[in-house]
């Protein structure tokens, strides 16, 4: 009898112990758990602030191209027309009534095409409303101001037109993405033609800047760190989960290739 209440009250230990053990585990566990959560939690929100810190660095860098770019065009562009339009009235002659028609009708055209430029500039100004249009209709416009300056055969491929999907923070950050690889080929890849195609397949947006400038090398650039701003584009590329590829040789060009997911 003794026997069995001993081994009864081993058996009622021993399940305690377990049963002690179990909870001590579960609460270890759920512990465990919450702490996991907590620094994921901590950890995306790190993530948001930054990736809202450089939406936010993006916006800023957006509106100073812009104002750069309307900058030069009224001092090079329409500054040159209304110029010319002062000195073609200017040197109007009522006596010879012929030329002075011509030279009034000039001074028409010349005054006509300042409002279309200025008109152009002004969706410059809204460059909101223009990314409310999609990241096709963006671009359009920069390579519309591209082609002004005569300087680069430009090619523009766009199989996004007319397309329904938006997604106004990214459309931003590829809008400035594409602004930068335009920049370095003005200020360093000496081209004369630029190709630039944009489509979409599935969940993905393409974004390819192919120019025959005089090329270099990249990976050598980078350990020098003198990558002409591209490590910063590679950089945000991605940071909103995408990839960057670039392909350049020395005196046969330079092609970028973004690929976003997209919206």
């Amino acid at each position: 009898m003794l026997k069995e209440q001993t081994n009864l009250y081993t058996s009622i230990i021993l399940i305690s112990l377990i049963f002690f053990i179990i909870v001590i585990g579960i609460i270890v566990l759920v512990i465990t758990y919450y702490r996991k959560k907590r620094t994921h939690l901590e950890e995306k929100k790190l993530l948001n602030q930054k990736f809202e810190s450089e939406l936010l660095k993006t916006q800023i860098e957006v509106q100073e191209q812009t104002m750069q770019l309307i900058a030069s065009n009224l001092h090079d562009n329409i500054g040159q027309l209304l110029s010319l339009t002062n000195l073609t009235l200017g040197s109007v002659n009522v006596r010879e009534e012929e030329k002075a028609e011509k030279k009034i009708d000039t001074s028409i055209e010349l005054v006509n095409k300042s409002i279309s430029e200025l008109r152009a500039l002004a969706k410059l100004l809204h460059g909101e409303q223009l990314l409310e249009l999609g990241i096709a209709a963006a671009i359009e416009q920069e390579v519309s101001w591209l082609s002004k300056a005569e300087i680069y055969q430009v090619q523009f491929e766009n199989e996004m037109k007319g397309t329904s999907l938006l997604s106004p923070q990214k459309d931003l950050v590829i809008l400035r993405l594409f602004q930068e690889i335009v920049n370095n080929i003005v200020k360093h890849a000496l081209a004369t033609k630029i190709e630039i195609k944009l489509h979409q397949q599935e969940d993905w947006i393409f974004l390819s800047v192919d120019e025959n400038g005089i090329g270099f090398d990249y990976d050598e650039a980078r350990k020098k760190n003198n990558g002409l701003g591209l490590y910063s584009i590679e950089k945000r590329v991605k940071m909103i989960g995408g990839s960057f590829d670039l392909q350049s040789s020395i005196n046969k060009g330079t092609k970028i290739i973004i690929q976003i997911p997209y919206p």
